[in-house]
């Protein structure tokens, strides 16, 4: 039975909420890694590691998000999720030992991944006459906020207070200043809600989505496109203040990056039309490679090329999105393929960072590991014509429950 239009105009702005909050906690680490690095006594490169810990969280816990809110029902799997992730920003920005970072991370990590993997369910089920129009918005929110989040953490830490400069610990704390406003929306939309409703239904082919070669395709599609981007926002300013550009102007530099990440991921609707939508998955990470290419040749134009990756990084986000719900039939089919390939697709893009962080160790330099992104670009660009073709998952196997 179809939500009342009220309904879903107040659901619509909780799940944009919901979106504003997917990224600012992840997307703040890359400015202040030269901060974090000098008091924690450690290399930036090695800090690099730290942008895997949330991708890897990714990784492990998206694949119990659909059995979360096939037990809990989705609107309450949502609302925890959203409070560990309150919790994990606040534990990440303690004062005392490291570990104090590193765990609250994975705990930010782990709460991203349930919500992640849910809010595409919940648009296949509450806006399927929308589904790429709600998406694009969905993404591009996710995209905007987190550029806010790169764009303004270094200034946060410069802001003097008590004697002293704030610090990178009460930058990362301010990531996550909206996340009461998101927790508020959800349960103003939710509550009362028939738990018949809420509740996802159980799945009696469950492993029958892992054994689906579309589904597979997804979640290399997913995969690639997270690695180009989290390798990017996390070493772009320090590439940037390699060239001569000062902490703050990187920072921003990352958020203009974003920006267009969020211009980008507006463009899908438009893509996904007539007869380019079969050619826009490939041609989507085309452009992004047009950029890292610049970006080897001519470094002197940063900014330019910095624009360029992130119109095609914001739109390789926005489609695979779309892919969760243009390649199922239903919202449980859709929800148990943006588990698999959030899973699998994380763990995957984990590698990227680390290995960018790497080359830079062994090389001394940025052209081998841009060089790795290219690659990453390629294989997505690859996979691209194999999920553009118009399929379903679990269409000649096993099925989930309707």
């Amino acid at each position: 039975m179809p939500r009342p239009a009220a309904s879903r105009v107040l659901l619509l702005v909780a799940v944009l909420l919901i979106a504003l909050n997917l990224r600012p906690t992840i997307t703040g680490i890359g400015p202040l890694l030269a901060q974090i690095s000098g008091d924690l006594g450690t290399t930036e490169a090695a800090l690099g590691a730290l942008a895997a810990v949330p991708l890897i969280a990714f990784g492990l816990v998206s694949p119990v998000a659909q059995a979360l809110s096939a037990r809990f029902g989705i609107s309450r799997t949502v609302l925890w999720a959203l409070l560990l992730l309150c919790a994990g920003t606040a534990w990440r920005s303690l004062p005392g030992p490291a570990a104090n970072l590193w765990l609250g991370t994975a705990l930010i990590g782990a709460s991203l991944a349930i919500v992640n993997v849910l809010m595409p369910a919940v648009i296949k089920r509450d806006f399927a006459d929308r589904v790429p129009s709600v998406t694009a918005v969905f993404t591009a929110c996710l995209a905007g906020m987190g550029a806010v989040g790169s764009g303004v953490v270094v200034p946060i830490s410069h802001i003097e207070a008590g004697g002293g400069a704030l610090g990178w610990r009460a930058a990362l704390l301010w990531t996550g200043a909206l996340l009461p406003f998101a927790v508020v929306a959800w349960i103003a939309c939710t509550r009362g809600l028939p738990r018949h409703r809420a509740r996802a239904r159980r799945s009696s082919g469950g492993g029958g989505i892992w054994r689906d070669a579309l589904a597979w395709q997804v979640l290399l599609y997913m995969g690639l496109q997270s690695m180009t981007f989290y390798m990017l926002v996390t070493w772009f300013a320090p590439i940037a203040q390699s060239l001569g550009r000062s902490e703050v102007v990187a920072g921003l530099d990352v958020m203009i990056y974003q920006v267009f990440c969020f211009a980008g991921s507006l463009l899908v609707p438009l893509l996904l039309r007539g007869r380019i939508a079969r050619a826009a998955a490939a041609a989507i990470p085309a452009l992004t490679l047009v950029g890292i290419v610049g970006l080897i040749v001519l470094p002197g134009l940063f900014l330019l090329w910095a624009i360029v990756c992130g119109l095609g990084c914001g739109a390789a986000l926005g489609m695979a999105m779309s892919l969760f719900s243009l390649r199922a039939r239903t919202h449980q089919a859709a929800g148990a393929l943006s588990g698999m390939a959030q899973s699998g697709g994380y763990l995957l893009a984990a590698v990227g960072p680390v290995a960018f962080g790497a080359l830079v160790t062994l090389t001394g330099g940025w052209t081998a590991s841009l060089g790795l992104v290219a690659l990453v670009l390629l294989a997505q660009l690859t996979v691209g014509v194999l999920v553009g073709r118009p399929r379903y998952v679990l269409e000649g196997g096993a099925r989930l429950t309707p």
